[in-house]
């Protein structure tokens, strides 16, 4: 117990260091101020803080960069105001999105290839799949059947191909969970693709009611309706769906299931205040 609670506090230590200095830290440069190897710092941080220091460095990052943008700054002056190197650097960093042609939707993806794949990732075994585009589909079979979740995923396509590929899905999703951002390509009705739109800008660790969603898109009166467009979400943790709770601080239900919607919000530091 007294190694574990000195290991938080070293890690405490390091986040501190990161949140006040400027720029990004090496690994090596972070495990030398916490005074630990480069091995053993990075396996004590990931396992207290969820995610590797390069990741956590990466969301501070697409944190800020999402204030700058809302802001209304240039993509230059955003660029250079996180000491990145340039605006492709800024457009890998962060997550972005194409919907379909109202055309598409119409025909659900009639005509259309989707490539898919079962991979690893580190909130357990998920379904990935894509098009020519981008990501348009993940769900997690950590508490359903991979069965199941193909046969949920691939009905949001009735009119679509469906091929395994393993080679071209495997990079996208290393991409994606790694927190080096991912392109997106989503099919919904307007409403839905608004709501998804507004998950993007919850920061991580931070989390808002359905009411609150409501609110922030100017419906306060359209909670329920908020409620099944988050429920509809067709691309897990990319499109942030966990981070919507109930009004008591409940975690509350999850496509996926409660359980990963627990480790999901738990990996970035939201505990529930009730069941």
């Amino acid at each position: 117990m007294g190694d574990e609670s000195y290991h938080y506090q070293v890690i405490a230590r390091a986040i501190g260091v990161l949140e006040t200095g400027q720029g990004d830290m090496s690994l090596a440069a972070l495990a030398q101020r916490c005074g630990m190897s480069v091995a053993h710092f990075q396996r004590v941080f990931s396992a207290c803080a969820g995610i590797s220091p390069k990741q956590y460095q990466q969301f501070r990052r697409l944190v800020a960069a999402r204030a700058l943008l809302r802001s209304e700054l240039a993509l230059p002056e955003v660029a250079e105001a996180l000491d990145l190197s340039g605006t492709g650097r800024l457009y890998d960093l962060m997550i972005r999105w194409e919907a379909m042609t109202p055309g598409d939707y119409a025909r659900r993806g009639q005509g259309r290839r989707i490539g898919w794949a079962f991979v690893d990732s580190p909130f357990g075994r998920a379904l990935v799949m894509a098009t020519g585009t981008g990501i348009c589909g993940l769900g997690f079979a950590v508490e359903q059947s991979e069965a199941a979740v193909f046969a949920d995923l691939t009905a949001r396509w009735p009119g679509a191909e469906f091929e395994e590929a393993s080679a071209r899905i495997e990079p996208l999703a290393q991409a994606a969970f790694s927190g080096g951002g991912a392109a997106l390509h989503l099919i919904g009705a307007p409403f839905r693709l608004k709501v998804w739109e507004a998950l993007l800008s919850i920061p991580p660790g931070e989390v808002l009611s359905y009411g609150g969603l409501a609110g922030a898109l100017g419906q306060p009166g359209a909670a329920r309706a908020v409620g099944q467009a988050v429920g509809a979400n067709p691309v897990a943790l990319l499109i942030p769906c966990h981070r919507v709770i109930r009004a008591t601080g409940a975690f509350g239900g999850y496509h996926w299931g409660a359980g990963v919607k627990a480790g999901l919000l738990q990996r970035e530091g939201v505990a529930a205040v009730s069941q």
